[in-house]
């Protein structure tokens, strides 16, 4: 039976000690490429000296047009191969997915072409996978600092002693944010689905080969931020993450992230926006349209109204990021000779030709991306204007797998909406058994599945006229609607006119009090001049009758 493991908490699994216990899956280990060929040789001969079983293990270095072609080094694991990237792409990605064609093994094992993994690297991952089909296991990252590197020798003595410590200077500089979210949610054992995703980093990690080809492998189109979406898709297929600190490994340098993570961050930014829905602050853009939307939503094929109703009450949402599928026997719309009015398709006919231009309506599938969330309606039940945005928040909120909207009772059972995660879906799917139990029933036992009452959450039937039937204003109307416009532009003019005005006072009033400050203090100068002047004359007086009385009466003491 498979391990059912609820949300991303693996403490379910009891993985063996390293050492003590039998592998017996194969592994292929794919090492992307490009001018890394000194590197490359440490790396492999790390690989030489591997604690998993040599006959399990096979290695595939993929050359992504290096300069000068890489090379086999005489140290590394038996079984390994070099191939070249194929024509058509470049990259990182591209690389990649040549590795993983390739591939033979049970699990595929990324690993960079500039990692030296501890003895045990692999071992530690491979044993989560020897306890479920669907974990991606990833390995714990030592950065160097600065320092020559070590012969493919020394590598290989270093890690036979267990002395892989002494092989490189360690750098201060850590994946703080990865380990502080591991840390924050007891070794990502608690984190909601829209984080694990994460911490997903494609310098060390491995995979369950048929889970990451389900996935549908790496988005080729992408030269960067490649390992985010794989991620991002690998939780939509179902996928725990399991970040093991047993599997260590030296990176040699800092990565790009590190030594320039502002530009690299500016170069990610559109294309994550694009293809990872969780990045919320990446969508903020009011109306806009992206690959892969927030919320997948399904309308059944219904009458005319009804289809329409509901669809047009999803578009005007509070939460613009979603796409609309309308499913129904479209291939029955032929151009063949018909009577336009008492055409037995004629409200499938309707429907189509309502929103065939509408790009965020589609009439079946797209292939565009899987969104988070799924949300089915029935034709003919209208939504408020944040209803989809409140279930959603609510799902999220909890972590929650399902949604059940409770709509109306009939005679033939309960007529419902319903909101899925798609990562519940999965899970549920990978983990079910021959005669199991059904869907439902395993969703909740992983995620929670929610009953809640359609009303409470804005749904409510569609008008009983539909469209709504909008009359032409009436030439009163009109003219009223335009009086009462020039009124309030007018209203508008008269209140700017008042600020102006009491502005103009109270600047009125400031200039008045400035000018009688003014004035007493130019009366208060005038008087001092006077005083002065007059103290001035009274000096000159009295020296000129002393020196006449002076002239007249020499020798006197007066």
């Amino acid at each position: 039976m498979i391990p059912r493991i609820p949300h991303n908490d693996f403490g379910v699994l009891n993985p063996p000690a390293l050492g003590g216990w039998e592998p017996t899956l194969t592994v292929t280990v794919v090492i992307p490429a490009h001018d890394r060929q000194e590197t490359l040789n440490l790396t492999l001969a790390a690989l030489s000296a591997q604690s998993y079983p040599e006959h399990l293990l096979d290695v595939i270095v993929v050359d992504d047009g290096s300069a000068t072609p890489l090379s086999l080094p005489e140290l590394a694991p038996s079984r390994t191969k070099l191939i070249s990237s194929p024509p058509g792409g470049w990259g990182r990605a591209w690389a990649v997915q040549a590795g993983l064609d390739a591939a033979t093994g049970e699990v595929v094992f990324v690993l960079d072409a500039d990692m030296v993994p501890h003895r045990r690297h692999v071992e530690a991952q491979l044993r989560w996978h020897h306890l479920a089909p669907y974990v991606v296991a990833l390995g714990w990252i030592d950065f160097t600092g600065a320092g020559p590197l070590p012969a493919p020798e020394q590598v290989v003595a270093a890690l036979a002693e267990g002395a892989e410590e002494r092989l490189f200077p360690l750098s201060p500089h850590r994946h703080d944010w990865a380990e502080e979210i591991i840390r924050d949610h007891d070794g990502l054992r608690t984190a909601p689905s829209s984080l694990a995703t994460r911490i997903h980093v494609g310098a060390t990690v491995s995979y369950p080969a048929a889970l990451l080809r389900a996935a549908g492998g790496m988005d080729t189109s992408l030269v960067l931020a490649e390992d985010t979406e794989l991620g991002y898709r690998l939780t939509q297929a179902g996928a725990v993450f399991v970040p093991d600190p047993e599997s260590r490994a030296w990176h040699l340098g800092l990565p790009t992230a590190m030594r320039d993570h502002g530009a690299l961050k500016r170069y990610n930014d559109p294309y994550v926006a694009d293809r990872v829905p969780y990045r919320r602050y990446l969508r903020t853009d009011a109306g806009r349209q992206w690959l892969v939307p927030y919320v997948d939503v399904t309308v059944p094929e219904g009458s005319y109204e009804d289809v329409r109703a509901t669809v047009d009450s999803l578009l005007a949402g509070s939460l613009p990021d979603v796409r609309v599928t309308v499913t129904g026997p479209w291939e029955l719309l032929t151009p063949e000779r018909r009577s336009p009015l008492a055409d037995p398709q004629l409200d499938l006919r309707l429907v189509h030709a309502a929103f065939e231009h509408d790009p965020r309506v589609h009439f079946s599938p797209p292939g565009t991306g899987t969104a988070p969330f799924r949300l089915s309606v029935p034709p003919g039940w209208v939504v408020s204007k944040d209803t989809v945005e409140r279930l959603v928040a609510h799902l999220e909120e909890h972590d929650s797998g399902t949604l059940c909207v409770a709509l109306e009772e009939t005679a033939g059972g309960v007529t419902i909406a319903r909101l899925d995660r798609t990562a519940a879906l999965s899970r549920a799917a990978l983990v079910a058994g021959p005669g199991d139990e059904h869907l439902d029933d395993l969703v909740d036992a992983l995620f929670g599945l929610e009953w809640v009452d359609g009303e409470t959450w804005g749904f409510k039937r569609r008008p009983a006229v539909y469209p709504p039937r909008r009359r032409p204003p009436s030439e009163l109307a009109v003219l009223a609607a335009r009086h009462e416009q020039e009124l309030a532009r007018y209203r508008k003019r008269v209140a700017a006119l008042r600020a102006e005005l009491a502005q103009a006072r109270r600047e009125a009033g400031k200039n008045g009090r400035d000018a009688a400050r003014w004035r007493e203090k130019a009366e208060a100068w005038r008087r001092e001049a006077v005083r002065l002047a007059t103290e001035r004359n009274r000096t000159v007086l009295k020296r000129a009758v002393r020196r006449v009385r002076n002239l007249a009466f020499p020798g006197d003491p007066r």
